[in-house]
């Protein structure tokens, strides 16, 4: 049987088109391939044209750039705030410095996407903001969780008696936060790659959740690791 897909509205926020042309190749093919259906329902090259579309539109998801004449993105967003925009912004951007990760997420962005990384991190993006949930490339969501303890004077070092995890299990952790992938865990510590996926599974079953990134971003809470 045959399950109707929702549609999620997209604006596209870019000031090159012909990225913008390359993003919606990449969004009709998610549609046709996975369970998200995607409908662009415009698109704009400046704030003052993000604002006005967002607007009018409603978008359910904004796709911003932090590149945009005649300001940049974290305007855009501050604007959007002002406007009680209440979808979701994910940022695509070729910004990878720490900084403007964190004022992008600061300004009320839900994620970050690099655009060198589009093609194998997009589609997990978009469901996971739409989802209510915020993403981050795990290689990146130590040193913004980093930055966020630190201009808001918050101790990474919470109670968590409740999380048991094994020696081992610490030291794939420990790897998970630095951002190595599940090659590089197998070679700093001498074990199989698919030991390695077992101890993740154990470890994310522990911290009740689902992806890197959550695991990361709840270790750093707990205070499970140090960034």
């Amino acid at each position: 049987m045959n399950t109707k897909k929702e549609v999620i509205s997209v604006l596209l926020v870019d000031d090159e088109p012909h990225f913008r042309k390359g993003i919606r190749t990449l969004l009709n093919f998610y549609t046709t391939s996975s369970s998200l259906g995607l409908n662009v329902i415009g698109e704009a090259a400046s704030v003052e044209q993000a604002v006005k579309l967002t607007a009018e539109q409603h978008p359910t998801l904004i796709l911003l750039d932090l590149e945009l004449p005649p300001d940049d993105g974290i305007m855009a967003l501050q604007r959007l705030g002002e406007l009680s925009y209440n979808g979701k912004v994910l940022i695509l951007s070729a910004h990878q410095q720490d900084e403007w990760i964190f004022r992008a997420m600061q300004a009320g962005a839900c994620g970050y996407v690099f655009k060198d990384q589009l093609a194998t991190q997009l589609c997990e993006a978009i469901t996971t903001v739409i989802n209510n949930q915020v993403y981050l490339p795990p290689d990146v969501a130590t040193a913004f969780f980093r930055l966020f303890h630190y201009y808001t004077g918050h101790s990474l070092n919470s109670s968590h008696s409740s999380i048991h995890l094994t020696e081992r299990e610490q030291e794939v952790l420990n790897w998970l936060v630095q951002g190595a992938s599940n090659e590089q865990i197998a070679g700093n510590l001498y074990i199989t790659v698919a030991t390695v996926k077992a101890h993740l599974t154990a470890i994310f079953d522990k911290l009740s959740v689902t992806s890197r990134t959550q695991a990361i971003v709840k270790a750093l809470k707990l205070g499970l690791v140090c960034p």
